[in-house]
């Protein structure tokens, strides 16, 4: 009680309270804008830590941090451009509803809901849950993460809208190019038609720039070559979900809850990953599923609720075990580290205050991101009311700087456009680029952990099916990748009375 009442302390201080939230206000901006990951910003920021005394710095950080998960939703539902790869998956919903339904106060409403209850969540599983849930993520071995990477490559079939067997060969191309670069195991050169610059393999920022921003600018472009600017009346009557919708997609929030929390506390994990199995759950378990992709509202929420979930998930290794659980969270150990704290168990019994005060700091920064959502989503919902001949090369040259400014390449800004123009031709082709970014977020973790099984099994494949939470992640990835054809069979075989009748 005594270390809960000194967090408390410090977590009211002044200096502390307004460091947390301009790291929330910084952190919104800053995943709002396209290239500006949320790793990035931390690492931008990260020097100002040494102008707070104490944990203040920390504080501003956990704002940075869940500000701009959060952020990346709003570029994402009103531009169909992630301004996170996190926030990937909210594109397929969120900008149907927002710009095609003309609702983007619902959208952004509910994509808000979705953030903050998310982090909320996650920081109070954080306190209660830390010391158990460590111990679930020790259970992680190579088969596991094998297996995890799998279930999240097989969802491709529930974000394909359309065409599955695309959304398959889309997945395809994104394994692919996770095959670029020098192999881990064997150092053998792979696809790098012997450029030094692609022996680290393709940068994925400017590939994740080039398929959702800049390919929506020459689609954009093409547009309105011929049409004239009309100013749209945007009226948004309410900032926060209807009763309806809240009924709606109540299951979805718990359920994306628990899953980001759980991929969160799982080290090598992130948002990007937990927002992908969370839409395709929402998907699986919705008795809508022809609304996805057309602007449903579980669609908007699970992803969102899933990529925050993963902000206090994260932090329980980092804390309990020194494991940080994404590259954000490995920022914050080095800034933990230079205030003098030692994550690892005995954090918890020698500095216990600071301990708490991170708890609460991550609760209120997720309150305060709720609250600066909410009451700025009439100001977030104008950007459609902005003639796309100003708005287009914002946009543009925010592709261009966000791509150079991740590794100060030029070559990444050529790898940008070269898929900008692959993403505006497949999306002709109505191909999945979210299956691409799958493929190729995930395809070089199976296969370096698929490679390491093999290894500590000398070869066997039945270390897949001795171990028991990787037995249980690909019986699930093979019912996601049957689940398009066993649909239609179980109803053909169970026919619901009204159709029977019919």
């Amino acid at each position: 009680m005594n270390a809960f009442i000194a967090a408390l302390g410090n977590v009211a201080e002044p200096i502390n309270i307004i460091g947390l939230v301009f790291g929330v206000g910084i952190g919104i901006l800053i995943g709002a804008l396209p290239g500006l990951s949320v790793n990035m910003g931390i690492a931008l920021l990260f020097p100002l830590t040494f102008a707070f005394q104490g944990i203040g710095g920390i504080l501003m950080l956990l704002g940075i941090y869940c500000g701009a998960i959060y952020g990346g939703s709003i570029s994402a539902v009103l531009l169909n451009t992630p301004g996170t790869p996190a926030s990937a998956a909210t594109t397929i919903d969120g900008y149907p509803m927002a710009i095609k339904n003309n609702q983007p106060g619902r959208a952004l409403g509910l994509s808000t809901l979705g953030s903050t209850f998310g982090g909320v969540f996650s920081a109070i599983c954080l306190m209660l849950l830390s010391p158990l849930l460590a111990k679930v993520a020790l259970q992680f071995s190579k088969p596991e993460y094998f297996a995890l990477a799998i279930f999240g490559i097989s969802i491709i079939t529930s974000v394909s809208s359309g065409s599955v067997i695309k959304g398959i060969m889309g997945g395809i191309i994104g394994l692919v190019i996770s095959t670029i670069g020098v192999d881990a195991m064997s150092g053998q050169m792979r696809l790098t038609f012997g450029t030094t610059y692609l022996m680290g393999g393709l940068s994925f920022v400017p590939v994740l720039i080039g398929l959702f921003a800049f390919s929506q600018v020459l689609q954009s472009i093409e547009d309105c070559y011929d049409e004239k600017f009309v100013k749209q009346e945007v009226k948004i009557a309410r900032v926060f979900p209807t009763v309806p919708d809240l009924k709606r997609v109540a299951g979805t929030l718990l359920r994306s809850a628990f899953i980001g929390t759980f991929i969160g506390c799982v080290p090598g994990t992130g948002g990007d990953i937990s927002s992908f199995i969370s839409y395709n759950e929402a998907k699986r378990w919705s008795k809508h599923k022809e609304e996805f992709g057309h602007g449903a509202p579980e669609g908007i929420v699970a992803p969102e609720t899933g990529n925050n979930a993963v902000s206090g998930g994260a932090m329980i290794p980092m804390l309990t075990l020194g494991i940080p659980g994404d590259g954000a969270t490995a920022i914050m150990l080095g800034a933990l580290l230079v205030q003098g704290l030692q994550p690892g168990p005995l954090l918890f019994t020698q500095q216990a205050p600071q301990v708490y005060t991170i708890f609460l700091g991550l609760l209120i920064a997720n309150l305060v991101m709720g609250l600066f959502g909410f009451s700025l989503i009439r100001l977030f919902a104008k950007v459609i009311n902005i003639p796309k001949r100003f708005l287009l090369p914002v946009i543009l040259v925010l592709t261009f700087v966000g791509s150079y400014a991740y590794n100060n390449s030029i070559i990444d800004v050529y790898v940008m456009v070269g898929f900008g123009f692959l993403g505006y031709f497949l999306n002709k082709m109505e191909f999945s680029m979210s299956a691409i970014v799958i493929g190729i977020i995930l395809g070089s973790l199976a296969e370096t952990n698929f490679r390491g099984a093999l290894m500590m099994s000398d070869g066997s494949l039945k270390i897949f099916l001795t171990h028991p939470i990787c037995a249980f992640f690909l019986a699930v990835a093979l019912i996601s990748l049957c689940s398009p054809i066993l649909g239609p069979l179980f109803k053909k075989i169970f026919p619901k009375k009204g159709s029977a009748q019919a």
